[in-house]
């Protein structure tokens, strides 16, 4: 005989209750481990380092320069940019061939900047009277400029080339500037005495708070670079400036690195 409508909904009843009650259950377990965890992290940090120290450390290391870097520019002017560009030309040839005569290599000599530009005649202001049908400006030539970068790797050689560039009335001449050529070595020098210096500070400072160093956990570097000239090396000269077209006394000075670093470490 079949079930009757009443004995099949009490059983769906039921089965709804025991299911609802075991939902309860797991969210109630699932609360409680999360209540747990709670209680073991209180108090404590997210960043897993938090009791740290952070020195810092400089060094600094120092070395002759062996580069200098002269510029010059040439610039002429004619009623025509073809006439222009030949006088620019043959200044900046003739200049170009005195340096290569100094020994310097044509992988060191290169433009920077070549510029053709308009020169304009601007009418007189016209107060009153019978002015002109135009008052606009008008071109009355043009001006070339040609600027080339010289490497001089052989630094007593930048007077000579001063010298030279002098006696050719090249009137736009800066520099020189005495730099240090792959100076990957002087910075690592730098750089190791400035840990050294932040480590002994490290240290020290761990003595006096009565904790151990444990790793480092950070790190940071910031350097500078800072050429110790002497008054006659520190460029930016015209050549018509010069009395005479001598050859200038360009002592080089020394090309220093300094070098700070940060360094965060884990106490015990």
């Amino acid at each position: 005989m079949n079930e009757s409508f009443g004995d099949t909904f009490v059983k769906a009843t039921k089965s709804v209750r025991f299911a609802a009650t075991a939902a309860l259950g797991v969210l109630a377990l699932f609360l409680l481990a999360l209540t747990i965890n709670a209680f073991g992290n209180l108090g404590r940090s997210e960043n897993p380092y938090m009791n740290t120290i952070t020195v810092e450390g400089t060094g600094k290391a120092a070395t002759i320069p062996n580069i200098a870097t002269i510029d010059f520019s040439v610039t002429e002017k004619a009623v025509t940019v073809a006439d222009a560009q030949k006088k620019a030309t043959e200044k900046t040839d003739a200049a170009l061939a005195a340096i290569d005569g100094l020994g310097v290599e044509k992988k060191d000599v290169k433009t920077i900047a070549y510029n053709v530009s308009p020169e304009y005649e601007y009418p007189q202001p016209c107060y009153g009277g019978v002015c002109p049908a135009s008052q606009n400006p008008k071109i009355i030539g043009y001006q070339v400029s040609q600027t080339v970068e010289v490497k001089v790797r052989e630094t007593g050689k930048a007077g000579d080339v001063l010298q030279a560039l002098g006696t050719l009335n090249v009137q736009n001449i800066s520099g020189p500037n005495f730099t240090v050529d792959e100076d990957d070595a002087i910075r690592n020098d730098a750089r190791k005495e400035a840990i050294d210096n932040a480590k002994a500070k490290a240290k020290a400072l761990a003595a006096q708070l009565g904790v151990s160093l444990g790793k480092v956990v950070s790190f940071s570097e910031n350097q500078g670079y800072y050429p110790m000239y002497d008054m006659y090396a520190k460029g930016g000269m015209m050549a018509n400036e010069m009395s005479a077209p001598a050859r200038p006394s360009l002592p080089t000075g020394e090309h220093e690195t300094n070098v700070t670093v940060m360094i965060t470490y884990e106490i015990r």
